[in-house]
């Protein structure tokens, strides 16, 4: 999965805590959206698997489809 930097368009790299661009020096968190209607997806985690869930009637999100959009800290 590659992302780029929503200021300067530069490819970010990935940290513990979400993205970093080298370019601007900027921390990113990366927000989970679904595919279907690019709105927030709730993050349901249990014995250490994460699930997607769409509440705007998409049901549960294959984390393969999963968009990762990176939202400034």
């Amino acid at each position: 999965m590659e992302l780029n930097c929503p200021i300067c368009a530069k490819p970010l790299v990935a940290t513990d805590n979400g993205a970093h661009c080298e370019s601007c020096k900027k921390n990113f968190n990366l927000e989970a959206r679904c595919p279907d209607c690019h709105k927030p997806l709730e993050v349901l985690k249990a014995c250490g698997a994460v699930d997607y869930f769409c509440q705007n009637g998409h049901g549960l999100i294959s984390k393969k489809r999963v968009e990762f959009v990176p939202v400034a800290n």
